[in-house]
């Protein structure tokens, strides 16, 4: 090999290195490992820079746009209403999720189809009191091993079906064949994540306990007379499942329903007095058809898509202490409703406008976001900071989003659009029927996740245009000598590993040739390899840089570079011998 490709493979390992000892963050690695191959001149400019051009990379960016704007407007909740429903265990939850997730995966594009699911599920864990990175990782799999069940499923199979057809014409794969390897390994995948989760995936971001070390308000919601939650019963309004809150009352029609119980159906204009910490609090302000039930909420000067929850903590200078909040006319002189007040870090049980304010009180207040910057330094208050997360459901464009999701889907399942041109179009069609707002979907890209994307791109082309790829996979199909089984088994080994390191797409494309040249010199039939190139180039179960939903869930599930390798080195295994055994069976050599 020449020193250009020995450079490569060291700057693969260092990258590897760093991402395995958790050394940098995974942008950081990858971007710093393309950085020295672009000046060692391995790498040419275009080279280097031109993954971060790639389609797919843009398309998983524009996607995260179109997401926002299903979760602004409600679908998301609909999606974990109708789809995902009540778990009974951690392993019923994840088969919850990867079922559906593999079956759109068939038909669609996994990454859409991923980027969909991760704040439903996030919310999901969160009403569920289940670990996120419990139920990340299981669902990026099942994306993945979903594409390899139908011959659309993934771009990978595509790329080698339009290689064998180069090839051999009239010898290319219909719709379907593949699922004859494809089910019985996703079988194995949902089986294998049920069984080994528990012991091989961490739990990293414990959900939020009830009321520990945190500030609890009570808050009062009123229940809109058109609200959906109108005759459903408490339980099936999702509202025993919020972590931190507790229904403390029911008030209708002058009567007090104390200790609710779960069957109780609610009713239009009933009261719904809850206790809480503010993160709860933030998730009870999105429901559809709950609002605070405190007038003066309706009397600040901004519409409603522009209010926010803030925190304020009560100085000993400010004008309203020692007043009820009702005789310091406290939304007249700030244009900010109060919805809650902790003190000494418990709720205060006594109605809004009853409770006389004292200094270092925290209020919980809906006003226009500008009022953290205009109190921020004043006398009035000793802290003023906005809550994360709280811009209002756009319940009204919910129609809208999701029409605009299918149409997307629709679009890009057709061909009449490209997906990266069909997600560009409904991105731009979100923000311009203001599903959602230019800031947010700004807000909305992980920009990390296309980083680690377009770098790996770069370091692929590296692999490949050094020679270095096709040494090391040459090199190893002669180890295997004459069997055309251990042949297969190899190249499965081979494009596994290279899809771990590189994107698949690229290693399908690098060991075509080299299966290609194994199959005509043991004299057999060449459908096995091709079969085995497609299913292993999509078993990337072991790196989150393998595949582009293992990246997406990355951040979200809390996971570092090792419970990749922990839980999907095994995983990888399973699916090779199973694509080993029964692509030869039904594709004889």
């Amino acid at each position: 090999m020449s020193w250009e490709a020995w450079f490569t493979l060291g700057v693969v390992a260092l990258c590897f290195g760093l991402l395995v000892r958790n050394r940098a963050p995974p942008d950081i690695a990858m971007a710093g490992g393309l950085t020295l191959l672009l000046v060692s001149g391995v790498l040419t400019p275009a080279q280097a820079l031109a993954g971060f051009a790639n389609e797919g990379m843009i398309t998983v960016g524009v996607l995260y746009v179109v997401v926002t704007g299903i979760r602004e407007t409600g679908g998301i909740g609909w999606i974990v209403q109708q789809v995902l429903g009540q778990p009974r265990s951690l392993p019923h939850a994840q088969l919850k999720i990867m079922m559906p997730t593999a079956l759109m995966s068939a038909f669609l594009n996994n990454t859409p189809v991923v980027a969909m699911f991760i704040p439903a599920v996030k919310d999901w864990a969160k009403c569920h009191r289940l670990s996120v990175s419990s139920l990340m990782m299981p669902l990026s799999y099942a994306a993945i091993i979903g594409g390899t069940c139908t011959l659309i499923g993934t771009s990978t199979n595509l790329v080698v079906n339009g290689l064998l057809l180069s090839e051999t014409p009239g010898a290319g794969l219909g719709m379907f064949d593949i699922a004859r390897v494809g089910v019985p390994a996703l079988l194995v995948v949902l089986l294998y994540v049920v069984l080994a989760s528990r012991r091989l995936l961490p739990e990293r971001q414990p959900v939020i306990s009830q009321f520990d070390n945190a500030r609890e308000y009570t808050v009062q919601m009123s229940v809109q007379a058109n609200s959906p939650l109108v005759g459903k019963t408490i339980t099936a309004a999702g509202l025993r499942q919020l972590p931190g809150l507790y229904l403390i009352e029911i008030e209708r029609n002058g009567r007090v329903i104390p200790a609710v119980p779960p069957e109780e159906r609610i009713e239009a204009d009933d009261r719904l007095l809850f206790a809480g910490v503010v993160e709860s609090i933030v998730d009870l302000h999105k429901i559809r058809g709950l609002q605070p039930a405190t007038d003066q909420v309706l009397k600040i000067d901004a519409p409603r898509d522009e209010r926010r929850l803030i925190e304020a903590v009560v100085s000993n200078t400010c004008p309203v202490v020692g007043k009820s909040i009702r005789q310091g006319r406290f939304r007249d002189v700030y244009n900010a409703a109060i919805v809650g007040v902790a003190r000494n870090g418990q709720r205060v049980r006594q109605k809004i406008g009853d409770i006389v304010l004292r200094p270092g009180d925290t209020l919980l207040l809906v006003t226009r976001p500008s009022f953290a910057e205009q109190q921020r330094n004043s006398r009035d208050f000793f802290l003023v900071s906005l809550v994360d997360d709280t811009e209002p459901m756009r319940h009204d464009k919910a129609l809208v989003a999701t029409l605009i999701l299918l149409g997307m889907v629709l679009l890009a399942a057709s061909g009449l659009l490209s997906m990266l041109q069909a997600a560009m179009l409904a991105a731009g069609l979100m923000i311009v029927t203001r599903c959602t707002r230019g800031r947010i979907a700004r807000r909305a890209v992980d920009w990390q996740v296309l980083v680690v994307i377009g770098a790996s791109f770069g370091i692929g082309t590296a692999l490949q245009t050094t020679g270095a790829a096709q040494t090391i996979a040459a090199s190893l199909i002669a180890l295997t000598g004459a069997t055309p089984l251990y042949a297969l088994a190899s190249i499965y080994l081979v494009t596994a590993v290279f899809s771990a390191v590189i994107t698949n797409n690229v290693a399908a494309v690098v060991m075509f040739p080299i299966a290609l040249a194994a199959a005509d010199t043991l004299h057999v039939s060449f459908m096995p390899f091709a079969i085995t190139i497609m299913m292993a180039a999509s078993a990337s179960f072991a790196t989150p840089i393998g595949y582009q939903t293992n990246l997406m869930v990355y951040g979200v599930g809390g996971y570092r570079f090792t419970d990749y390798l922990r839980m999907g080195v095994p995983l990888t295994g399973l699916v090779g011998l199973v694509t080993v055994l029964l692509a030869p069976l039904w594709w004889p050599f």
